[in-house]
């Protein structure tokens, strides 16, 4: 962990792309499945996931989600519909609607937004079986009013019982309306590209491992994506009003989800940092995930000090974190000052946790800096928009001069000549 200046620290990170044996194989396994379907798919699910399936395996049963039910504790059940109460609303707030503007002289501009028709989510398996990381993908969706939600997520060596039931139960209290056990590259681009069993989609979301990144960036232009995720981040500014403890959680929470996750505390208060230095010490000590913070911490963790808080947005801003959390004497007063960062917390009792389960605002958010241009997974990602153009006579002869000259400006004179013909005289019919 580094710990000192600001100034003496490198605020870039590297972004992930992948070695060239793991881009190569992604690669092969898209191609393939691309152009066999289901056979490719099989294949590979019985090599990589060790899973043999036949086709007709491949979509979960209603029976398999009315099963989860009985495998998940009624808390957790009521948790689950709670924060996907809050997400809902949160989300409904950000709908928007078709509008038309009609002039005068009878011209109509508009904007049309529909749905997307057909979206898949990946989930991924194993020890990063997320259902809050379900309810984010799939409501926003839901919210946008997209008919067709389609997950897959890995089987495990179980087969047909392998899947995790809480996942299940995410998926069919959010509105799925298709799953698969299928993962990896090849769930990519069964989704990117549809095979005999699964139709194709028209945007991928979701988070997964190298592998199922490097299938999102190959597959993009055939399909939308989310995003290329990479690994969590969290920066905390704080002045010395902060709790020490607080702060130290705060880091390990995200330090606990993988080796290459960052945790960053930003700080005016030299005793803070010593303090927080400290805590992380004594805290990661009975963490379950111990071994992973600590490689975290020790790879991508910093306790950076800096002589002010204008010092302190600019390092955040530098940063772009996935995460901030801004704890301060006045911390409302600082947020116009944030540039770049993917979601913020503000005060002593928002820690990112909240904001990771039940607050409302999704939790997908850009990572590797990417929040200088990016912004959260929201009800816009699961629209598009068609612009409406309607021209009256009145307002093409008055227009047409203008365009003409533009055209010819760009040599393209049967763009002039399309607007200048319908001058010569005669109504349309």
């Amino acid at each position: 962990m580094y710990i000192g200046s600001a100034q003496g620290f490198r605020l870039e990170r590297e972004n992930e792309y992948g070695t060239p044996e793991q881009n190569e194989t992604v690669r092969e396994i898209v191609e393939a499945v691309r152009r066999e379907g289901d056979a490719a798919l099989l294949r590979y699910t019985e090599r990589l996931d060790k899973v043999k399936l036949r086709p007709e395996e491949l979509r979960v049963t209603r029976e398999e989600i009315e099963a989860a039910y009985d495998k998940v504790e009624p808390d957790f059940l009521a948790a689950l519909r709670q924060a996907a109460a809050n997400v809902t609303a949160f989300h409904e707030k950000q709908k928007r609607t078709s509008w038309m503007d009609s002039k005068p002289d009878g011209t109509v501009l508009g904007m049309v937004v529909r749905p997307l028709k057909r979206v898949g989510l990946y989930v991924p398996g194993g020890k990063a079986a997320y259902p809050s990381s379900v309810l984010m993908n799939v409501l926003p969706a839901k919210v946008a009013g997209v008919p067709e939600i389609v997950l897959v997520t890995p089987p495990s060596t179980g087969g047909r019982e392998g899947i995790d039931p809480y996942i299940l139960v995410a998926a069919a209290e959010s509105g799925v309306t298709e799953m698969y056990r299928i993962g990896g590259a090849q769930a990519i681009a069964a989704l990117a590209y549809g095979t005999e069993s699964i139709p194709a989609v028209d945007k991928v979301c979701g988070p997964g491992n190298i592998y199922v990144a490097l299938a999102k960036r190959a597959v993009f232009g055939a399909v939308d994506i989310d995003s290329i995720a990479g690994p969590t981040e969290i920066v905390v500014l704080a002045e010395d009003c902060a709790d020490p403890r607080y702060v130290a959680a705060d880091m390990l929470s995200q330090a606990e989800h993988d080796e290459m996750a960052s945790a960053v505390l930003v700080t005016t208060s030299e005793e803070l940092a010593k303090a927080v230095e400290a805590e992380l010490e004594r805290q990661v000590a009975t963490l379950p995930r111990r071994e992973i913070a600590e490689a975290s911490l020790r790879q991508y963790g910093a306790i950076l000090t800096v002589a002010d808080m204008s010092e302190g947005l600019a390092v955040v801003n530098k940063l772009a974190p996935e995460h901030l959390e801004v704890i301060a004497n006045n911390p409302m007063e600082l947020i116009g000052g944030i540039e770049n960062a993917g979601a913020i917390f503000v005060g002593p009792y928002s820690p990112e946790p909240v904001g990771d389960y039940y607050a409302g605002p999704n939790h997908i958010l850009p990572t590797n800096g990417t929040a200088r241009f990016s912004s959260p997974l929201n009800v816009d990602d699961f629209l598009k928009k068609s612009s409406l153009i309607r021209y009256s006579r009145e307002a093409l002869h008055r227009d047409a001069a203008g365009i003409a000259t533009l055209a010819r400006h760009e040599g393209l004179e049967a763009h002039a000549r399309a607007v200048e013909i319908r001058l010569e005289g005669g109504e349309a019919k």
